[in-house]
């Protein structure tokens, strides 16, 4: 016997009011962020789309990608990186496999995850959080237990998981860091995935998985072994590795344009006034990261931190808020170099060495970096 789940978004008057502090929201949804890019698109989409979808799979791909519509709409960029990776992700997704983007820490996996589920089913938050407490109720089910005890097991008394709830309104589900999430609750999901039905024994019942349900899990390729996925559920997804940016200026490009949309959430000042510190910030994690200087010719110690691309996003964001509010607005190099050394130094022993070395034999002998070398010899003293 197959049990309904009934669809949580009914417009009452405390939903109307949610949605429009949507505007007001620190970091909107991207399904309320995007909302104008996404109905652009879908007013213009006549290409072929699976049940339940709200764009094509070409309109998802340009929605992450960018791209200009034929009335002259721009979809800006969401994700800059290989073309045939969005493809292939948005593909599974259009399949009865589930999706698994893993890459080091820093890659856009969450920000990814966020924007496929938001032009696919309009809505990103059937989220399920991984962390190392994340119980099995969380991705099954799970009840009011003054209901359970009151009239025992039943239907008003099971509590659906964001996985339930998508399956039975045939959406997208999201599940963050699935390698944080103990063994025996990953495996809860292979029926799901596999048999696209969720039973429920204590009612004799399951929850059929209605056409459009799908799966989006994230992982770190640094959680190995943290809890390794069994090979039954590797099985399951379809996975797509999310590299870190190819070139200099594309990571620039990246860190330029996420700041400026944080930045103008926060009434930063905009971010062209800082793209040479921008560049030198992306410079330098670079640099370490890959062990060698721009130029091939001197190695270096890499630091224990993964200097990800989201972490310049953060030391950069960080610093316009000194340069608005402590300085003339313009960002500048003492504007970043307390964000840069925390970002480094994550071992105080080692990691403070391996950055006193890169200052003394990189950055000081760097034409046009003498504010930096400066700012950051001030702030590591």
């Amino acid at each position: 016997m197959s049990v309904s789940v009934e669809p949580t978004s009914v417009h009452t008057p405390a939903g109307d009011r949610e949605a429009s502090l949507q505007s007001e929201a620190l970091r909107p949804h991207a399904e309320h962020a995007f909302a104008a890019e996404l109905t652009a698109l879908a007013a213009q989409d006549d290409r072929p789309r699976p049940a339940r979808w709200l764009l094509s799979p070409w309109a998802v791909a340009t929605y992450l990608l960018g791209g200009t519509l034929p009335d002259g709409t721009v979809i800006t960029p969401k994700y800059v990186g290989p073309r045939r990776i969005v493809e292939v992700a948005v593909t599974t997704l259009a399949t009865d496999r589930a999706l698994l983007l893993l890459g080091v820490p820093g890659t856009a996996k969450t920000w990814v995850s966020e924007h496929l589920a938001a032009a696919v089913s309009g809505d990103s938050t059937l989220l399920v959080q991984g962390t190392a407490g994340t119980p099995e109720e969380a991705i099954r089910y799970g009840w009011n237990y003054a209901q359970l005890l009151a009239h025992g097991p039943s239907r008003d008394a099971l509590v659906p998981s964001p996985v339930m709830r998508a399956m039975a309104e045939g959406m997208t589900a999201r599940v963050e860091e699935l390698t944080r999430v103990p063994a025996d609750v990953q495996d809860s999901l292979i029926t799901i995935l596999s048999e696209k039905t969720l039973p429920i024994p204590e009612l004799g019942q399951e929850v059929q998985a209605v056409r459009g349900f799908n799966v989006i899990a994230t992982a770190n390729d640094r959680d190995r072994g943290v809890n390794e996925l069994s090979s039954a559920l590797r099985r399951r997804f379809n996975t797509v590795v999310l590299p870190l940016p190819e070139s200099a200026d594309a990571e620039v490009d990246i860190v330029s344009r996420r700041v400026d949309q944080i930045g103008r959430s926060l009434d930063l000042p905009a971010v062209p006034e800082g793209i040479d510190e921008i560049r030198r910030v992306v410079t330098v994690f670079r640099e370490l990261r890959d062990g060698i200087t721009a130029d091939g010719r001197t190695k270096l110690k890499s630091p224990s931190g993964t200097l990800s691309t989201a972490e310049a996003i953060s030391v950069v964001t960080n610093g316009l808020a000194l340069a608005a509010h402590f300085g003339d607005g313009v960002l500048r190099a003492s504007d970043v170099a307390a964000g840069i050394l925390g970002a480094v130094v994550r071992d105080p022993a080692a990691d403070r060495v391996i950055w006193q070395e890169y200052l003394e034999a990189v950055v000081r002998e760097r034409d046009g970096w003498k504010d930096f070398y400066r700012a950051c010899r001030e702030v590591s003293a």
